[in-house]
């Protein structure tokens, strides 16, 4: 058997006339094709079956097979192979077919040899293109992939160093003050219960997580002599303990990623009556965030031990959280905090307490499900409970 040039492309001539296979053999080998010549699309399938062809060029009318039967055919089992179809019917109907079922091009008998070359050229031409095109298409979804898997990364990192800051940036309170061990934690994951009982979106959640981590962040700048002060506040020390909520905010909204959380942080003691702190605002004019994180921290003052008196019991914090509603606290977060069973508010305290989480509780993956906390210390300066003086 004679050797395929590989440097040539291959045409495979289908035609019931031998005659006709000649002359178009004849007219495209002098093009510098290599052809093959069948005389029926049964042949044809067969010699597909065995060899490698650029085009097909084969007539429409022939016993057996029809051409259209045939280019289904090649279509289905060969779809790199070109497609061209010859007919003597002078009918713009039987070529517009054709293309229909995926032939790159029609030609009408009598053939005229020049334009079969040329059409020949440009159906090969085009079939080129498609296929760079796909090549290309294919080796883009890779790159984009490729890129996708390393951005995913790069984010993952960026979130560890988040979390690291803010790991950071609540060890800065810790080292003020140890009376009010886990509060953070415990009054964040609060929030969260909270937070999800509402709907809020996980971008939400997340930016309420992380302004109820740091909300005590701005006692860093109070004085020791104030911030430790074992007894009732004078009116002025109270007055400079206030300023610790846009201390805090201007701290934090310096930070690109906890931006959104800063709001949070200033107005984690504003009340739904207009008397807290620092702006007076009312109602619906305080961040959702910080409407959660009231109730949130009220709960968790009152249930855990202080210095001036022993924690009080879950139905105690209740009975306040009712009776202070539409005054402290918005009705509507109240009915939510109301709707969840005491046990997971006992269940976050256990889990603060045992430090037993592995992972922290402020990491998007943490906003999939339950949150669980970090085993580093959580530590943050004294909290406001109802039964003493705000801060």
């Amino acid at each position: 058997m004679e050797k395929a040039d590989a440097t040539k492309r291959r045409i495979l001539i289908v035609d019931d006339e031998p005659s006709v296979g000649h002359l178009l053999s004849e007219r495209l080998s002098s093009e510098g094709f290599e052809c093959r010549t069948c005389l029926s699309g049964e042949a044809a399938l067969e010699a597909l079956a065995r060899e490698t062809f650029d085009a097909i060029l084969s007539d429409m009318r022939m016993p057996g097979m029809s051409g259209l039967e045939l280019l289904r055919e090649v279509h289905k089992k060969y779809p790199q192979t070109t497609f061209l179809m010859g007919t003597a019917e002078d009918d713009i109907r039987v070529g517009i077919q054709a293309m229909k079922h995926g032939a790159a091009d029609y030609l009408l008998k009598p053939f005229q040899l020049e334009m079969v070359s040329k059409s020949v050229d440009r159906a090969l031409e085009k079939k080129r293109l498609e296929k760079e095109l796909e090549n290309y298409r294919m080796h883009l979804e890779e790159l984009v992939e490729q890129r996708t898997k390393q951005l995913q990364a790069a984010m993952k990192r960026i979130e560890l160093t988040y979390d690291e800051t803010l790991e950071a940036l609540g060890g800065a309170v810790d080292l003020r003050d140890n009376e009010t061990a886990g509060h953070s934690r415990r009054v964040t994951l609060y929030c969260f219960e909270m937070a999800k009982g509402l709907g809020c979106a996980e971008d939400e959640l997340k930016q309420i997580a992380r302004g109820a981590y740091l909300h005590d962040i701005g006692k860093i700048g109070v004085p020791d002599a104030i911030l430790l002060k074992p007894g009732k506040l004078t009116d002025e020390e109270t007055e400079i303990m206030q300023t610790h909520a846009r201390i805090g905010y201007e701290l934090v909204s310096r930070i690109a990623f906890l931006a959104p959380a800063a709001q949070i942080v200033l107005t984690h003691q504003e009340r739904y009556d207009g008397t807290g702190y620092p702006q007076g605002l009312m109602g619906k004019e305080i961040p959702l965030g910080a409407r959660i994180f009231a109730v949130a921290d009220t709960l968790d003052a009152m249930t855990s031990d202080r210095p001036y008196r022993r924690a009080l019991p879950y139905s105690a914090a209740r009975e306040e959280i009712i009776r202070e509603s539409e005054r402290q606290f918005d009705p509507h977060v109240v009915q939510v905090f109301l709707s969840i069973p005491e046990k997971v508010w006992g269940d976050i305290r256990l889990e603060v307490a045992s430090r037993k989480a592995h992972q922290s509780m402020l990491k998007p993956a943490g906003f999939q499900a339950s949150p669980k906390t970090n085993p580093s210390p959580g530590r943050v300066a004294r909290t406001q409970g109802p039964d003493r003086p705000a801060t």
